[in-house]
């Protein structure tokens, strides 16, 4: 029987070696071969009729615009052919199914499978409740109840102000009144108060018999949505339990088992998982893997058409952790120390503080996998040093340091009342209109993929930073960034997001195209002396 997903390769692939390792998916670049099936993909992309879906790269298609993540695994079968297998995230054209691409892991959408027929019976609860909710009668008891509450505190409300007039009446007349007309005050008093009483104790009969009338209803649709909660329970534990991936042994393992309980929402739906457990099924070998972005770029996320993205973090790692599983890979480059071999420069230092110029892929401080850094470095001369801010590891430029605490006590505090002046130099991927300008976008992390950050209006951090054009060259442009707010990839973000600049920092792997290094430099610092108050100012060309 022919294989509809396994693609034969339209460019002749003879003269290309194979990758000694499989792709590590956490960070990559494309293998040749990934590219070339990357790029059949996107001719196929381009031209096919098989389904409908807004990418939102045709300006006269309206409707929902939604980009989508695909992936190519480049696979041998047992006659020694290669070929490649298609994938895409989540649902393409509301469907988990076409032809051409690798079928969902576990099919959600399968109108015989388990899980649609469970939710037969919890879109069952959902209309009774509704049902309940809007029958007349229950509304009427609402209504009743609230009304007999109304009605209920305005008499007793009525009552008690005039016991209070009265009593202040009796009280001007017991002044010059008659002993029998004193005793007469009195049992005007005990009537009334007798009379709140029993009106209080009717109003709370009419209030309870008025609740009674409508518990019956909130008792039922209080059992309907704890029965709901119990099937929906049920039925997510039973998916997590179905949801099963294949690694090259042909060993499954679930979400549940995966995760150890609750998994992030849509994991298993991504490409690369898709397309490893139908070559683990289909007793294809697999070779190397890509994954690029088709389309629109999300609100929040940074996404470029066309671009290449490494697996998720988050929702991926877990589970590829399992799959790759007794498949060599390449080296992790994060275990890698990037630092090796550079000279960390100090362009100025005295009996107080240290500023130094930090190379790019250098990290400020120890990381879980590195401990080299600047501050290891500076401490293992000076152990009392203490590193007043950061910047990310790509980044190149200056670092305040304190030799002594009072001295990074007092600079902290100038950074955190924002009393220190920053400017940052940067090329950007594209030409800038404008000359100048402010960005305000809140940004949080992408809780999915980390480091990553997201901009987010809900719960994003406020993230100012103002900038100025210097100079345009090879479609090109370099500008100065100043920082208001000091997030973590703030001016990474703010350049790369649609909403920003649209242009990525030029060599920036997380939002724009990896290159020689990251083009960001921290150029020029301005601060007070801790001990001198001097107003200071450092400044490091950049080597870009």
């Amino acid at each position: 029987m022919i294989d509809l997903c396994f693609h034969s390769f339209q460019t002749n692939i003879s003269t290309i070696p194979l990758p000694e390792k499989f792709t590590f998916p956490f960070y990559y670049e494309p293998h040749e071969l990934s590219s070339i099936a990357a790029n059949e993909l996107q001719n196929y992309l381009e031209t096919q009729t098989d389904f409908e879906h807004n990418f939102g790269l045709d300006e006269k298609q309206k409707g929902l615009e939604i980009g989508k993540m695909f992936g190519v695994l480049i696979v041998q079968n047992q006659n020694g052919e290669l070929g490649h297998l298609w994938a895409f995230s989540g649902k393409l054209a509301e469907s988990n199914h076409h032809p051409k691409f690798v079928p969902t892991v576990y099919d959600m959408l399968d109108d015989n499978g388990y899980f649609k027929k469970e939710e037969v019976i919890l879109n069952l609860y959902n209309a009774e409740i509704e049902a309940l909710e809007q029958n007349q009668n229950f509304l009427s008891a609402i209504q009743h109840l609230e009304q007999t509450k109304l009605q209920a505190e305005k008499e007793i409300t009525t009552q008690k102000e005039k016991i209070k007039l009265g009593k202040k009446l009796r009280a001007e007349k017991r002044k010059t009144a008659t002993p029998s007309k004193i005793e007469q005050f009195n049992k005007e008093s005990q009537d009334e108060g007798i009379l709140l009483k029993k009106m209080t104790q009717y109003w709370n009969y009419k209030l309870e018999d008025a609740k009674q009338n409508l518990v019956q209803f909130t008792n039922k649709i209080n059992q309907l949505k704890e029965e709901r909660k119990e099937k929906s329970a049920a039925l997510q534990q039973q998916l997590f339990t179905e949801y099963a991936f294949l690694n090259k042994d042909k060993q499954l393992k679930s979400l549940a088992e995966i995760f150890n309980g609750n998994p992030p929402a849509g994991s298993g739906e991504c490409a690369a998982p898709k397309l490893l457990h139908y070559a683990f099924q289909h007793n294809l070998k697999p070779i190397c893997m890509a994954e690029f972005w088709w389309g629109k770029s999300p609100k929040s996320e940074v996404r470029k058409h066309q671009q290449f993205y490494p697996a998720c973090m988050g929702k991926c790692e877990p589970i590829l952790k399992h799959m790759l599983n007794g498949i060599e890979t390449d080296k992790n480059p994060f275990e890698i120390n990037p630092a090796d071999g550079k000279e960390l420069e100090i362009v100025f230092e005295d009996e107080h503080i240290i500023a130094v110029n930090k190379p790019a892929e250098f990290l400020s401080v120890p990381g879980k996998q590195i401990t080299d850094s600047v501050q290891t470095r500076i401490q293992s001369k000076y152990p009392n040093a203490m590193i007043v801010h950061r910047l990310d590891m790509s980044t190149s430029g200056i670092i305040l340091i304190g030799k002594n605490f009072e001295s990074y006590k007092n600079l902290q505090a100038q950074f955190i009342k924002r009393k220190v002046k920053k400017r940052y130099v940067a090329l950007l991927d594209g030409i800038l209109t404008a000359k100048e300008g402010i960005i305000e976008l809140p940004l949080r992390v992408d809780l999915d993929n980390r480091p990553n950050q997201i901009v987010c209006f809900e719960h994003g951090k406020p993230a100012k930073t103002e900038w100025k054009t210097i100079e345009i060259r090879n479609n090109q442009t370099l500008v100065h960034f100043y920082p208001i707010t000091g997030r973590t990839h703030q001016l990474r973000v703010h350049a790369a997001h649609y909403l920003g600049l649209n242009c990525p920092i030029v060599g920036d792997d997380l939002y724009g195209t990896k290159a020689n290094r990251l083009h960001l430099h921290a150029e020029s610092i301005t601060f007070k002396h801790p001990f001198s108050k001097e107003e200071m100012t450092i400044s490091i060309e950049t080597d870009f």
